[in-house]
């Protein structure tokens, strides 16, 4: 009796177990490590009111400051991108740990422009490490497409908890949540494997092909396509909240928007992994850069409330039809996780640029 290849649900079924019996530790602290290190990535048009109304700051100021926290974001995934195979993983994030843990304490003393721009820096730095060896979890997971779609699905909760608790606190006590979520990672640092773990010949014979040799440049294109997304999004998202202020539209309306815009990307991240099991990724995800670039575009005339509703809610249900469809592309040419870990990197380094054309210094 020829058993029938499993298709729909019962697929879906054995796809999820084979990941959480792969490396559930592993997975898990991966997962909150992510959430924690991407925390200013996602939060910053929160945390950049903050500057602005908190510390003074001026709207090219913040850019700045935020400039120099990405920036820092995407060095210190390079470097550990670098080490990352030669060196203890679990060293790698306890160094990140402690960058980040003593910026941001820094920042609770030193609240004047020219001293928090290097600390955002520093903390920036530390937390790039931190992540670069959450994403290469991922990455070096045994259905990493899966991995990255799980991250996706769980950013929405992280995203719409900043947007509701952060603007409630004050400026330090934005800092100390990032201090005490990144310490508290610290019990658990023996659920990372210090060093890649080896692979198995099963997956060695899958990974050895003909076109094995063009799977690097396809991972870098693949990192290219990121960063250039997160050019818009980096000038969206950092000055949304700021613009929409500026323009007199309700306060209290547009800080529940951009809770419940957050939420929405619960839904755009099930949309996109529906629609790429029957479409495949680069139709839907034109469509989905396409419509993107429209809900940017309408806010070039001035913005009021139905505009910014509109915006905003489009944007947050398509950036996570493009993280799930460039994920997913990266996943299939890098089987070893090896370019995983410069994922922070180039979303970081794409949201300065961002920024910079929006507001050049």
């Amino acid at each position: 009796m020829i058993e029938q290849p499993k298709t729909g649900i019962a697929l879906a079924l054995d796809d999820w177990r084979a990941l959480i019996n792969d490396d559930w530790r592993g997975l898990t602290i991966a997962l909150y490590m992510v959430l924690v290190g991407y925390g200013v990535l996602v939060g910053i048009p929160v945390i950049s009111t903050a500057w602005v109304t908190k510390l003074g700051f001026t709207e090219v100021e913040v850019g700045r400051v935020a400039g120099m926290d990405l920036g820092g974001l995407s060095a210190g995934a390079i470097v550990a991108a670098w080490v990352i195979n030669r060196m203890n993983r679990r060293l790698i994030v306890f160094i990140g740990i402690f960058l980040a843990a003593l910026a941001n304490g820094l920042c609770l003393k030193y609240v004047d422009y020219d001293t928090v721009l290097w600390l955002r820096f520093l903390a920036g730095f530390g937390s790039g490490m931190y992540t670069a060896v959450a994403m290469a979890v991922f990455g070096t997971s045994i259905r990493p497409a899966l991995a990255y779609n799980l991250m996706l699905f769980s950013f929405a909760f992280s995203q719409a908890l900043e947007m509701r608790i952060l603007p409630q606190l004050s400026m330090n006590g934005i800092y100390w949540v990032f201090i005490v979520c990144f310490l508290l990672t610290l019990p658990f640092l023996g659920w990372i494997k210090s060093y890649p773990k080896p692979r198995t010949q099963d997956t060695e014979s899958m990974t050895t092909n003909k076109n094995n040799s063009s799977k690097p440049l396809l991972a870098w294109v693949c990192l290219f396509a990121i960063f250039l997304t997160y050019i818009n999004i980096g000038a969206y998202w950092t000055y949304i909240e700021l613009a929409a202020l500026d323009s007199n539209t309700n306060p209290e309306l547009v800080s529940e928007v951009l809770v419940w815009a957050s939420l929405c990307s619960l839904l755009g991240c099930l949309i996109a992994t529906l629609l790429s099991n029957r479409f495949g990724l680069l139709r839907p995800l034109l469509i989905a850069l396409f419509t993107m670039a429209t809900g940017v575009g309408m806010l070039a005339f001035g913005i009021n409330e139905p505009k910014f509703l509109m915006s905003v809610f489009t944007f947050n249900l398509l950036w996570i039809f493009t993280d799930v469809y460039q994920m997913g592309s990266l996943a299939n040419f890098d089987h070893g996780g090896n370019y995983a870990a410069y994922l922070p990197a180039a979303q970081g380094l794409g949201q300065i640029v961002g920024q910079i054309l929006l507001h050049p210094y």
